[in-house]
């Protein structure tokens, strides 16, 4: 069975949508090696885990760096949580917080 990577919801599929052309085919570029490779043979610089059951697709483009929280569900689905440009070097509390919010919601 292969992996598939979802959106949490419409806002999640959005965010994805807002990022520049050039992250956007990047974004795209690594949900199709995890179709095709699986999340367990993701690692750096794609995929990086960040705390508990969540991990980050990491997507660089001309305009700066983004970041795709995502969780990994039965089915061998990656569910997209929460996508947003990054501006420091770590990924800020608020945007763990809220797609850990996101996550309760789907889980439950």
């Amino acid at each position: 069975m292969s992996w598939t990577v979802v959106f949490a919801n419409d806002v999640a599929e959005a965010e994805v949508n807002a990022l520049p052309e050039d992250m956007q085919m990047r974004f795209g570029r690594i949900a199709r090696l995890i179709a095709e490779s699986g999340l367990m043979a993701m690692r750096e610089p794609y995929v990086k885990h960040l705390t508990g059951k969540l991990w980050e697709m990491r997507i660089s483009g001309r305009d700066g760096i983004a970041r795709s929280i995502y969780v990994t569900a039965s089915g061998q689905r990656a569910i997209v949580l929460r996508t947003f440009l990054k501006k420091t070097q770590q990924t800020p509390p608020r945007e763990i917080a809220l797609a850990m919010k996101r996550m309760k919601e789907i889980l439950e």
